[in-house]
């Protein structure tokens, strides 16, 4: 359950948990930003002759205190125990508080906000159809796989032995990038930095020694990144892999590559990438894909349930929804009979399909055209959508025109990023909610305690590096170098790129763009089930790099928790 349905006894626990995580956390973040006292300090702020507004408005002097740490020491020796005291002891530290902190985990079921959200004032839900309403078991990405696999063989001429390759379903995660020319699959951050380790030629990493040598750097300049819509075009020579169906892009590239490589084949990396791509679209517009889940929809299609139950719940409250797919209708109308009823269409006031999103928010110029049950299109002008039937391609203009619905009393549901919601926020002012099921696994990660401790120790050591840096003897250097090597944090989410929302430090480009484009994420839409539709969602209050760590409410448990952390340094 989303936390504010629990009951009030289970609120005020999580609250008390909250706050005792809460002490830990600011203390942590209040070592790289404050200043740490000398023992003269300590007995007089013991003696209170400092108060809680003071403490929170003190400049940091970190310098003059990491420079006087091992003052009474001129010995490398003994300035290296000292360092290695204090490491020890702000471990010792760390690990008894770790059974609070694990006591906050995560709920999977909460809906995320990067932007202040009323349900209140939500009069209009629309949905993409794949991913949003209809989840697909791992069945299918082996699928699209094997089929776009067999037509770069049978289609392009391609050698035998590439169907001796299967999906390898934990190989890659979403929002990747991909160097066209280069051949290269790799994760890069929200400033634009690759990040080492996780650049792969095939399905072996590249070394960071040679990334630095072809890329002059980490840093991938403006020029040639993905478009805004993370294609490699005009130029651009990197593609990111924004949707969900392109793991299975992604593994074939690297597939083949790998294949080529082991065979010592000399080949062009911009036609392969051609060639996959036009296979992965063969999959979905030649309808191969569609014909083989229409014919075992159970084994591909899963949680309908769930969807089945939110649209329920949405037509109860009186709400008006709308569904805009580039599916096929023969496709969605299979799995909304599976996922709702043979009545699914009586729960939408407008239904759209093969939308072309993106072009669907951008070109004016593609008319609505009605289609029949039978898939028949007919001719005649629409002059007003109606409830109940189907209509094909179109564009947003034209619906805006014909529906009335505009602005922020519309929230619309999918799970590409760009193709989905981008252009709804920044040109028309629709609300938005990203659908990213990979939030369930990562979350349940969080919530494991050798994750918990990890990322509190990271959080502490990176305040010794910070404060610890200034002493410049080669005993010294080399305890803080140590430390920073033990700061890269290990790949427990994916073992090729780690997590889809994070780098070692930084956020990953996929998440900059989540942050921009998506007022509120979740994993699935049946999230919405656990909130009211009064509900406000607020995003979470973090400090900017410039601001302090300490808020008001939680001053009195800061003062407390700053002597604690005091003790490791003096």
């Amino acid at each position: 359950m989303a936390p504010m349905s629990l009951p009030l006894s289970s609120l005020l626990n999580h609250w008390h948990s909250l706050q005792r995580a809460n002490m830990f956390c600011f203390a942590l973040q209040g070592l790289r930003h404050r200043a740490l006292r000398s023992p003269l300090w300590k007995r007089n702020f013991g003696a209170g002759s400092y108060g809680v507004g003071q403490l929170l408005s003190h400049q940091p002097t970190g310098r003059k205190y990491a420079a006087s740490v091992c003052s009474s020491s001129s010995d490398g020796q003994d300035m290296t125990e000292r360092l290695w005291s204090v490491y020890n002891e702000t471990k010792k530290q760390t690990k008894d508080l770790i059974p609070v902190i694990s006591a906050n985990s995560v709920n999977p079921d909460t809906i995320f906000a990067n932007n202040e959200m009323s349900l209140r004032d939500i009069e209009i839900y629309g949905f993409d159809y794949d991913y949003t309403l209809a989840f697909y078991s791992s069945h299918l990405h082996t699928l699209i796989f094997n089929i776009a696999r067999d037509i770069l063989i049978t289609n392009h001429r391609y050698p035998e032995g590439l169907r001796k390759y299967e999906y390898i379903p934990n190989f890659a995660v979403r929002g990747l990038h991909y160097d066209v020319q280069k051949a290269l699959l790799m994760k890069i951050d929200a400033f634009h930095y690759i990040q080492l380790g996780t650049v792969y030629r095939g399905l072996h990493p590249v070394s960071d020694e040679e990334v630095i040598a072809m890329y002059e750097g980490s840093h991938v300049p403006l020029e040639i990144m993905s478009d805004f819509y993370g294609k490699s075009s005009h130029g651009h020579t990197m593609k990111q892999f924004m949707d969900i169906f392109s793991l299975p892009e992604m593994t074939l590239l690297s597939c083949v590559n790998d294949f080529f490589m082991r065979h010592n084949i000399d080949y062009e990396p911009v036609h392969l990438y051609k060639d996959v791509k036009e296979a992965i679209r063969d999959v979905h517009v030649k309808g191969i894909m569609y014909r083989a889940v229409e014919a075992d929809i159970g084994k591909y299609i899963c949680y309908g349930e769930q969807s089945h139950a939110v649209l329920k719940k949405l037509s109860e409250q009186g709400k008006k929804m709308f569904l805009i797919t580039n599916s096929p209708f023969d496709f969605v109308d299979r799995g909304m009979n599976y996922i709702v009823g043979k009545d699914w269409r009586d729960l939408f006031d407008v239904v759209i399909v093969q939308a072309d999103k993106p072009s669907f928010f951008n070109d004016r110029r593609k008319p609505f055209r009605r289609v029949t049950d039978r898939g028949a299109l007919l001719w005649d002008r629409i002059h007003r959508l109606e409830k109940g039937q189907i209509y094909k391609q179109g564009n947003l203009y034209e619906f805006l025109r014909l529906t009335g619905w505009r602005g922020s009393k519309v929230l619309y549901f999918g799970d590409h990023i760009y193709s989905d919601l981008a252009d709804l926020t920044l040109k028309h002012g629709w609300r938005t909610g990203a659908i990213i099921p990979e939030l369930r696994k990562e979350i349940k990660i969080m919530n494991t305690e050798q994750y918990v401790h990890m990322m509190t120790w990271l959080q502490a050591l990176t305040g010794l590096i910070e404060q610890m840096q200034v002493h410049r003897d080669p005993a010294s250097q080399a305890v803080v170098g140590e430390w920073i090597k033990e700061r890269e944090t290990k790949d427990i989410f994916n073992a090729q790129f780690g997590s889809l929302f994070r780098t070692y430090h930084n956020p990953t480009y996929f998440s900059r763009r989540l942050s921009r484009f998506a007022d509120i994420y979740m994993a699935s839409i049946s999230c919405l089930l656990d909130y009211d539709f009064q509900h406000t969602f607020f995003p979470r209050r973090t400090p900017l790099q410039h601001e302090s760590p300490f808020w008001p409410e939680h001053s009195t448990h800061c003062f407390r928790f700053a002597c604690l952390s005091e003790s490791l340094y003096v």
